[in-house]
């Protein structure tokens, strides 16, 4: 197996990017080094011959792919919101491409689309076990934008009477500074603290000591990492019920669903009837690297991958959950 990525990636990874790049992601000249690094791969693969491409990268990536001759196989992860252009994309190459959906919302919003399955994202579990204690904060970790809803974290917070953590840089856009500036900026203080860029143990640290992760989302996220980074920590979430997290949520398992920020307050006052070890079991067995990667093998091997016994619902079922007729499988 060969995989390429950044300088600075674990062990065993071939580098063709620089780290400095990661400055780039969601700016303007993010897509001139994406291109920039798939020139790179590309140019190590010529003459080169693989049974499968996994491309996570994008348009350009798929196109390479299937025009490159490296492979036979070429599957591609579909990663971020289903517009209409990227529909239209995935239309053209989608009897060439195995299409994976990272989230059952996700293909939903796209039925024309020809899937081989849902794989959920997998995070890094944490080497420490889970514990019950934990302090009294609140943690929402994502990007400062209007789809996240730090404006609802902020209300809940203090309906509750606890401090809020917010973790994650403002989006670089006009309309997310805008929101930082008039929704978040001016609530800052001893009650709300934000850390504009959080990772490594300071990251795991934040979510493991957190009373709950609170997400209250504006858009259909397709998944949500954070959410689950704070679920394999013992952490429990407590949402909006909207896109993937009813999922990723195991209502009163690993957190609580809510209709609206009056259901979050009522959900953060049920925080202390999760069992934060069970919690942390039932999200490592189902997000844990090894799962995502037997899923993924199912796609390369037989071209499908069964979804799991796990109702969009939220509640669990003994029969596996098949895929809606208007996504046929591969």
């Amino acid at each position: 197996m060969t995989t390429f990525g950044a300088a600075g990636s674990d062990q065993g990874i071939t580098a063709l990017a620089e780290a400095s790049w990661s400055h780039d992601l969601g700016g303007p000249d993010e897509r001139a080094r994406s291109a920039t690094y798939l020139a790179r791969v590309y140019g190590e693969l010529l003459g080169e011959r693989f049974d499968v491409i996994h491309d996570h990268s994008g348009y350009e990536g798929v196109v390479l792919a299937l025009h490159s001759g490296v492979a036979p196989v070429v599957v591609h992860t579909i990663h971020g919101e289903l517009t209409e252009p990227m529909e239209s994309f995935y239309r053209e190459v989608m009897d060439r491409v195995r299409l994976c959906a990272i989230s059952l919302s996700q293909a939903a919003s796209a039925p024309a689309l020809k899937v081989a399955g849902i794989v959920h994202n997998a995070v890094e579990v944490p080497a420490a076990p889970p514990t019950q204690t934990h302090e009294r904060y609140l943690i929402e970790v994502a990007r400062i934008t209007p789809d996240k809803g730090q404006h609802l974290a902020i209300q809940v917070a203090r309906r509750t009477g606890r401090k809020l953590i917010l973790a994650g840089k403002v989006e670089r856009t006009g309309d997310g500074r805008r929101y930082f500036e008039e929704k978040v900026e001016p609530h800052l203080g001893p009650t709300v603290e934000y850390y504009p860029n959080v990772a490594g143990q300071q990251k795991a640290r934040l979510i493991s000591r957190a009373a709950a992760g609170i997400f209250p989302l504006q858009w259909a996220e397709p998944f949500g990492l954070a959410m689950v980074e704070c679920m394999v920590a013992g952490t429990p979430v407590v949402a909006l019920r909207f896109g993937s997290t009813t999922e990723l949520i195991e209502h009163g398992v690993t957190g609580f669903l809510a209709e609206d920020v009056d259901g979050l307050v009522t959900a953060v006052g049920r925080i202390d009837e999760i069992d934060r070890v069970r919690c942390a079991e039932v999200a490592r067995e189902r997000f844990g690297p090894h799962h995502m990667a037997q899923r993924y093998l199912s796609v390369y091997r037989r071209g499908t991958v069964e979804l799991e016994p796990f109702r969009s619902d939220g509640s669990r079922s003994d029969d596996a959950i098949t895929l809606p007729q208007a996504l046929p499988t591969r």
